[in-house]
């Protein structure tokens, strides 16, 4: 009996973006803007705020253009950074007992 084939749809399969950027991101700026621009309630304040939304709204999409995933993957790299082993430059001379510990 052979294997039968089950595709994947795409529809089933997408990222959950909203506005084109990630969908955590996106919203957290959006309700930044706005509680800058109507907890000062100054023509200042709604500048910036609307500034701060066009410029993360931007930053967001590149970034889920360039990987959908992205904010999950910088998560994990800041988790993990305190635990990265001290690693020596290229140009330091390794003793046998050094390179024997790697097999």
């Amino acid at each position: 009996m052979a294997l039968r084939a089950i595709p994947i749809r795409r529809a089933g399969n997408r990222q959950s973006l909203f506005m084109g950027g990630d969908r955590e991101l996106v919203m957290f700026a959006g309700l930044m803007a706005f509680a800058l621009i109507f907890s000062a309630q100054e023509l200042r304040a709604t500048v910036v705020g609307l500034l701060l939304w066009f410029g993360a709204l931007f930053l967001c999409r590149r970034m889920a253009k360039s990987d959908p995933k992205l904010r999950f993957v910088y998560l994990r790299h800041r988790r993990y950074k305190p635990y990265y082993p001290a690693r020596s430059t290229p140009f330091r001379l390794n003793t046998n007992s050094q390179g024997r510990q790697y097999r």
